[in-house]
């Protein structure tokens, strides 16, 4: 049985809260301010603290690197709790996300080591191929800015709707230009786009969401975004003024190690590609 913490979506919702409004001026020690004690890392399930656990069973102690994972469902906790102190660094995002939270939020997290990029798709239950989507389908997409922005660019490469110029990763369903076969969205929160599969047409599910549902990313979705100069690697992320802990700096390299590299491509079968 892994020794990880689990913390649920439930149980946070009400703390996320309380963790945006003391992140700024907080002067109580953390576990991030004592580099001689042990890192803990906040994490998506899958792959992320998959990956993560990994590191802590197999690498870590030859390291000299004492490493604890947190597992988070939710996108906004995991760095309001870098920022606050709670967790010394955070493994779940992106740049794009990261550069819109913090923005939204007043954070100051910044990355340390890019890992690995899960391609986002187009999944469905009701057809096998895109050009069986009849007019007026219902697809539904992630609601947050940058993964709604990145679901649209997914479908104008693939000739569904096509964008404004211009719009970028904070494009929504108002930057739709064209929309030839009339599709209909539905804004979900990311984590429960693979749940709506069976409500809707098709799905633009993350990749973690997408494994941590039972979809095999590489062989059940209709089309995955490429991965060829892609901006969306998931990395390992600090607090700014942090980048120097060695405790970090042993985890980046073990994230960047060819054991991990090995790990992936093993474990995930392309489902989750690594970046280094």
């Amino acid at each position: 049985m892994r020794n990880t913490a689990k913390i649920t979506t439930a149980v946070l919702a009400v703390g996320a809260l309380t963790l945006g409004l003391s992140a700024c001026g907080s002067d109580k020690s953390n576990s991030a301010s004592d580099t001689s004690g042990p890192l803990v890392v906040a994490a998506s399930p899958t792959p992320h603290a998959e990956i993560l656990d990994y590191i802590k069973d197999n690498l870590a102690k030859k390291a000299g690197l004492d490493l604890q994972v947190k597992e988070f469902t939710d996108y906004v906790t995991p760095n309001t709790a870098t920022e606050d102190g709670s967790v010394g660094a955070n493994y779940f995002q992106n740049q794009p996300y990261l550069d819109d939270f913090n923005k939204k939020n007043g954070t100051h997290i910044v990355p340390v080591v890019t890992v690995h990029l899960e391609p986002l798709g187009l999944y469905s239950h009701k057809i096998k191929k895109t050009d069986e989507l009849k007019s007026g389908a219902t697809v539904a997409v992630p609601n947050d800015t940058v993964n709604e922005a990145r679901a649209l660019k997914l479908l104008a490469s693939k000739g569904l709707i096509t964008l404004k110029d211009g719009a970028g990763n904070s494009a929504t369903t108002q930057d739709i230009a064209k929309n030839p076969k009339n599709l209909k969205f539905k804004e979900l929160e990311a984590a429960q786009t693979p749940r709506s599969l069976d409500d809707v047409d098709a799905a633009v599910i993350n990749g973690n969401y997408a494994i941590s549902s039972g979809l095999k990313p590489a062989k059940d979705a209709l089309f995955l975004e490429s991965a060829t100069n892609n901006p969306y690697g998931n990395f390992l992320a600090v607090k700014k003024g942090n980048e120097s802990d060695p405790r970090v700096k042993k985890l980046a390299k073990l994230l960047t190690s060819p054991e991990v590299k090995k790990f992936i491509e093993d474990k995930y079968a392309g489902s989750v590609i690594p970046s280094f």
